[in-house]
């Protein structure tokens, strides 16, 4: 790479000459023809060419000089065709000695490029997508020095920014050329947490304002930019030093991270950019591009997941520059976040008044944005392939979570549409908050209890306009996902001190922490497993980790405080596994006891029933529970043998076929036989239709996410119980893969309201 004498020689004077030349008026393409003359001739290149990308995703030869001046405008590549459209589709310099030799070569008579040899293109980089490509050309067979590489880089950059700005041509000349996606695109995905919304796009990863891209004073900047780094360097390094003395794969997670931080070949690619006339803050964008064409291709896991390393770093570098590490994003009305993936706690961090829809590229419906989309009732849909290279911050976007699909830069008739839907949606909620004071009765008289599902504060203030009759489900480990470290006794007693007094006397049962699997802590020690669903994860992690189950326990009895109070177990497989807990339970009672702190007034203690074990030793099981609740979206994961994180086979198996069913129904009338109270509190409880056959089926007890309970409440009021079961009964006789049409055309038969 280039030592420090690049900031003699390096492109700052060129970036000058061109800056000057577009200063003036004149035709665009004089402008352009200049731009590359200035080039060539600093360059000693005997042939300099801009290409652009057209609408229709051709390159379009829109300079040049060397080159055949009747072929501007006239030669276009295909995407992906010759030299120029595999820069493009790569993203990144190529460096030929002999351009004719390379596989991709194209030959392009009108051009007159035959006796060029070198040949050296470098990609324009906006945002990590390329709009166009530069190219320089000279007879002699050579490969261009690293020097000059990164000095076209530079200057292909700026360039970027000129065109995208319009300052080398105006709207008209640029009308058809595609600085930024501007199509309307539909795209497909997975359902995260339902609804519709309409709004802007906002980017999760901030781009850099064009105005700051030019410095005079290269030392100043270099000074501004080691200064942000040290500072950065020194947070991160505070932060693993938080993490006391824990080790695994999560220790290795950050400390992979602080090398990143610390990595000579990062800092001095910043250092370079910035001797070159950049200022720090357009370095910090420069090498965020460059990372992003060169890994963002990359199909190993591994290393797309250091991207988001890398992508986080030059965050909050930037954050650093800005003088402000702790910058709260401001949101337009109607924000639409888009995001490769998001963690919850940067969900957490918008303002959810403004937040109308999240877009993601990647993640899963029980990933942890996706569970926090849900408690906040915000439409969300994921694994949309390609997302963020194809949207803009500005575009107007539609979140369709109803059909799993979004639609980018919308053509008009799909904005009325949309509405026409959000209209009715409107209406439709305003009916259900009507019926929040009613009691869910079915039309034959059996009483079904609606309960809710929570795990953030958030979820208490509106506890008591969703009708629910209490917290069916209240997840412990969303306060330990969202913590920096380990959260003590006081914080979680505080914790359930307010989920008991939001339910003012309704019932409440705390699962304890159900983590593992895709929930993963970073300050605590998790080896890589290789099937982490089937791993060490929930009661199994506790009952290995007795003292962290314990001060669970603990704070639970403590935040009662003479009160009810219900605890539930996740994840257990077999009946000794259920003892041993509630041994812990009955010790920490007399712990308390002992130190005259009062036990709870009622202590139901219960087990959930996800693992397909338990069906058949329900026997031994249920008389040791005070109730159990039947946690669907693992039971239907494990009974299938089907990762309901993965998109190729989450939608495969369908709870509404025979073997769901049969198994469901076998839980019910074991705990009916028994007299044990039994709930069931999976993503099915929360979907009318799902929650008809459940109804059916003899369940008295669902819990679901807020915005489930108007629906399914409607649903109850116009079931007939009795009839519904009568037919799905004999529905469960059949030898189909999935009994959904016929529980579907049963429900509109009997006029039940899905």
């Amino acid at each position: 790479m280039a030592g420090p004498g690049i900031a003699v020689r390096g492109p700052r004077s060129l970036l000058r000459q061109i800056r000057e030349a577009m200063a003036g008026g004149g035709p665009a393409q004089a402008k352009l023809d200049m731009v590359v003359r200035t080039i060539a001739i600093s360059m000693v290149a005997e042939v300099c060419s801009i290409y652009l990308r057209r609408a229709s995703g051709d390159l379009e030869l829109f300079a040049t000089e060397g080159l055949s001046r009747d072929a501007v405008h006239v030669t276009r590549m295909k995407p992906g065709e010759g030299l120029v459209g595999e820069t493009m589709r790569l993203g990144r310099p190529l460096n030929l000695s002999d351009a004719a030799s390379h596989p991709q070569f194209s030959y392009r008579p009108e051009t007159g490029e035959d006796p060029y040899h070198a040949f050296l293109a470098v990609p324009l980089l906006r945002g990590g997508r390329a709009i166009g490509v530069l190219v320089v050309q000279n007879r002699t067979e050579r490969v261009y020095e690293d020097e000059e590489v990164e000095d076209l880089q530079i200057i292909a950059m700026v360039l970027a920014e000129m065109v995208s700005s319009s300052e080398l041509l105006g709207a008209d000349e640029l009308k058809d050329v595609e600085l930024a996606p501007h199509k309307p695109e539909r795209l497909k995905g997975s359902r995260f947490a339902e609804g519709l919304a309409y709004g802007v796009a906002v980017l999760h990863e901030q781009p850099v304002a064009p105005e700051q891209l030019l410095s005079d004073d290269a030392l100043a900047e270099e000074a501004r930019l080691k200064y942000a780094v040290e500072a950065l360097q020194t947070q991160i390094d505070e932060m693993l030093e938080g993490q006391h003395g824990l080790v695994g794969a999560s220790y290795e997670v950050l400390e992979t991270y602080r090398m990143f931080a610390h990595d000579r070949g990062w800092n001095r690619s910043l250092e370079e950019a910035v001797r070159s006339g950049l200022t720090a803050e357009a370095a910090v964008e420069r090498v965020r591009s460059e990372h992003r064409a060169r890994l963002g291709q990359a199909r190993d896991p591994y290393l797309r997941e250091r991207l988001h390393d890398l992508e986080d770093l030059n965050d909050r570098l930037l954050r650093h520059l800005s003088g402000d590490v702790h910058a709260v994003r401001q949101l337009p009305e109607d924000a639409i976040l888009i995001a490769r993936n998001l963690g919850p706690a940067d969900l957490l961090e918008y303002d959810r008044t403004k937040l109308k829809g999240i877009l993601l590229e990647e993640g899963s419906a029980a990933s942890h944005a996706g569970i926090v989309a849900r408690a906040l009732d915000i439409p969300c849909v994921g694994r949309l392939a390609g997302l963020r290279d194809r949207v803009s911050e500005g575009d107007p976007v539609v979140v369709d979570a109803e059909t799993a699909e979004a639609w980018l830069r919308p053509r008009p008739d799909v904005v009325k549409a949309l509405k026409a839907r959000m209209e009715v949606r409107a209406q439709r909620k305003a009916e259900f908050a009507r019926l929040r004071d009613t009691p869910a009765f079915t039309r034959d008289g059996s009483k079904i209890t609606l309960l809710m599902n929570a795990g953030l504060a958030v979820d208490l203030d509106i506890l008591g306009e969703t009708g629910a009759e209490g917290i069916g489900l209240f997840r412990t480990e969303f306060q330990f996902m969202v913590a920096e470290e380990m959260p003590r006794l006081e914080a979680q007693t505080s914790l359930y001190e307010k989920v008991l007094e939001a339910a003012d006397g309704m019932p409440v049962t705390f699962r304890t922490l159900d983590l593992g699997g895709d929930k993963l802590l970073p300050y605590m020690e998790l080896e890589r497993e290789d099937n982490p669903a089937l791993g060490w994860r929930a009661v199994r992690m506790g009952l290995d980790r007795p003292a962290l189950l314990r001060l669970q326990i603990r704070a639970l009895i403590k935040a009662a405080n003479g009160r009810e109070l219900r605890i539930m177990f996740p994840l257990v497989a077999n009946v000794d596994e259920f003892r041993a807990a509630r041994a812990f339970v009955d010790q920490e009672v007399a712990w308390a006891l002992k130190r005259g702190r009062p036990a709870p007034a009622r202590l139901d203690v219960g087990a959930m029933v996800e693992a397909p074990s338990l069906l058949w030793h329900l026997d031994a099981l249920l008389p040791m529970t005070d109730f159990v609740s039947v946690g669907t979206n693992d039971l239907m994961q494990y009974l299938f043998a089907a990762d309901r994180g993965n998109p190729r086979v989450s939608d495969r198996y369908d709870p509404l076929s025979p073997a769901a069913l049969r198994a469901l129904k076998t839980i019910q009338q074991a705990c009916e036989d028994t007299g044990t109270p039994v709930s069931v509190c999976g993503e099915m409880a929360g979907r009318p239709l799902e929650a008809f056959a459940l109804v059916a089926l003899g369940f008295d007890r669902l819990s679901m996410p807020p915005a489930g309970i108007g629906p399914v409440k409607q649903m109850v009021l116009s079931c007939d119980r009795e009839a519904a079961r009568r037919n799905v009964e004999a529905l469960l006789k059949g030898s189909g893969g999935s009994l959904r049409g016929e529980i579907e055309t049963l429900a509109r038969k009997l006029y039940v309201a899905i």
